[in-house]
């Protein structure tokens, strides 16, 4: 098993060609040449034929008026025409806000507003939805308009809407035709476009998917997105010829930079498929020699319970997020060891890091790592903005490059200290060595008889339990206490747990302040509310929880 030092220097790396869309694909198709950069079914696109799409999209969006600062939307799900088009847009400079297909249509119709898309790239359809009609419900009055002539009074920024393929919208045409109509737009215009753009120009506007709060609209500029993965590399074991397979969405973090753009450095191919179901997901892996796994945790559950899984090929399969789809000798062997990261949409994902898949060392046990070179941490009191002690709890600052440029519609002085820190929200501390140690979110703290009690801590204590495969713990009022702790249990498979006997070893380890008031015990993961991005709903967990204990 690999130690968590394997990167012989910690150090800030750059890649040497401009970081700005243009010179990433420009640079990328020169190495990469013929090989696969994005797999979907039968499509196999390589790294030169994305870059000559793009550019032809990308004179396209020039001659209908896209330009430096044009503000383009794209509602699609993972493909070769999602990494086209958003490369395209980004390579002349337009800013492109990136549409979650999730999305119903009152969140759809706020974000289109939010963000003043003006351009919109969409699908006809995709897993149930049909979007020209969720569209017509999310904008009032757009059934009547036509294409180009676009004029609504919520939506006052949107001019154009595109589908690829097919639209029997009057007030949509299609991507198709976009392209087909721009032979008037030159080779030199294109050059003169992308020259124009530079590290510092804004790039993606991302919606953070909190689990407790409403989305916030972040910018990341060109610099940061092109240079962040390219300087997490070192610790990804990621090599030219690498196969990564995620069904992480592109228009997430996770999606688009800590698989995409690291794919695009790295000369690795990224596999998307239309949707995760686990005999089809491990053919796909079996199938293309999948040597990375990028996913959630309850997807490991899926794939190792399969019917099929203990006689599936899997040896390519040699890093990822998975360890159950590791070969033995890579797995290692208590979760609380295995290095990991912890980022964020606001710093464009992991902020601390080790050598991913790699053993810490008993005393750095839970640690998520110290700061990616060129990022900074400090632990803060809330309520004084004083530093906190070495080894204290507080809220964890960040600054450094791959931090947002900022939020849509909120003033820089409301979102940055005046040199530069960004409050994250999360509560943790810093060891001697600066390994960080996230507990979880401020707005999570359960205060309970006076006390404050950070569920992911009692949490982590319940998941040491032989029989217990998942905890989650949240507040519940109670008239005198004014929160009881209570947590919600999933037992691993084929075992079963007694809540006080659980209580019981709580209290040998945990202030009693800590130790649940009840544990209420779920078959599976199932019976748990999640959401689409793979996070508990902790709304809704604390809703259940509150039925069954309220007092």
């Amino acid at each position: 098993m690999a130690d968590s030092q394997a990167p012989d220097e910690r150090r800030v790396q750059f890649p040497d060609h401009e970081a700005t869309a243009a010179g990433l694909i420009r640079e990328a198709a020169n190495r990469w040449g013929d090989r696969t950069l994005v797999v979907l079914d039968d499509q196999r696109v390589t790294y030169q034929e994305v870059e000559r799409r793009s550019a032809e999209m990308a004179r396209a969006l020039l001659g209908s008026g896209v330009v430096r600062g044009s503000r383009l939307g794209l509602l699609a799900p993972n493909s070769p025409d999602w990494v086209v088009a958003w490369l395209a847009a980004t390579r002349i400079g337009a800013v492109t806000t990136l549409l979650s297909t999730y999305a119903r249509p009152r969140e759809l119709g706020w974000a289109l507003s939010h963000s003043g898309v003006e351009v919109l790239l969409t699908v006809d359809h995709y897993l149930g939805h049909r979007y020209p009609e969720e569209l017509e419900t999310a904008i009032s009055g757009l059934g009547g308009q036509r294409h180009g002539e676009i004029e609504v009074a919520s939506h006052p920024d949107l001019t154009a809407v595109y589908v690829w393929n097919r639209t029997d919208r009057g007030w949509a045409s299609t991507v198709e035709d976009l392209v087909a109509e721009a032979s008037g737009t030159t080779d030199a215009e294109l050059a003169a476009a992308e020259a124009a753009v530079g590290p510092d120009d804004p790039m993606v506007v991302m919606y953070t998917s909190g689990s407790t709060a409403e989305p916030k609209g972040v910018i990341h500029g060109h610099g940061a997105v092109v240079r962040h993965p390219y300087n997490l590399l070192p610790f990804r074991d990621l090599v030219p010829g690498d196969v990564l397979y995620t069904p992480m969405p592109l228009f997430w973090v996770g999606g688009l930079t800590y698989t995409l753009v690291s794919a695009m450095h790295a000369g690795a191919t990224v596999v998307f498929e239309e949707r995760f179901e686990a005999g089809a997901t491990l053919d796909l892996i079996e199938a293309e020699r999948v040597t990375h796994v990028v996913g959630w945790p309850h997807m490991s559950r899926a794939l190792t319970e399969h019917p099929s899984f203990p006689d599936r090929d899997l040896s390519a399969v040699r890093g990822g997020s998975l360890d159950a789809l590791l070969p033995p000798h890579l797995r290692v062997g208590d979760p609380e060891l295995r290095a990991n990261s912890l980022g964020m949409t606001e710093s464009l994902g992991p902020h601390s890091i080790e050598l991913i898949g790699s053993a810490l060392p008993e005393n750095k046990r839970g640690s998520f790592g110290r700061a990616v070179p060129g990022i900074e941490h400090r632990i803060v009191d809330p309520s004084t903005e004083a530093e906190a002690p070495e080894g204290e709890l507080g809220e964890i600052w960040i600054r450094g490059y791959p931090l947002m440029l900022g939020l849509v519609g909120v003033a820089e002085h409301e979102v940055f200290t005046p040199d530069g820190w960004y409050r994250t929200g999360d509560v943790g501390h810093l060891d001697t060595d600066g390994h960080l140690y996230f507990k979880g979110r401020m707005g999570d703290q359960i205060k309970t008889s006076g006390m404050n009690v950070m569920p992911r801590e009692v949490e982590l204590v319940i998941e040491e339990q032989p029989e217990v495969m998942h905890a989650f713990v949240a507040g519940v009022a109670h008239t005198e206490r004014g929160q009881d702790v209570v947590a919600a249990v999933v037992p691993r498979p084929g075992m079963s747990v007694d809540p006080e006997e659980i209580l019981e070893r709580l209290r040998g380890d945990l202030s009693s302040y800590k130790v649940p008031r009840h544990v209420a015990i779920y078959a599976s993961s199932d019976d748990l509310p999640w959401l689409e991005s793979g996070k508990i709903n902790l709304r809704k967990l604390a809703g259940m929880l509150a039925e069954r204990y309220a007092p």
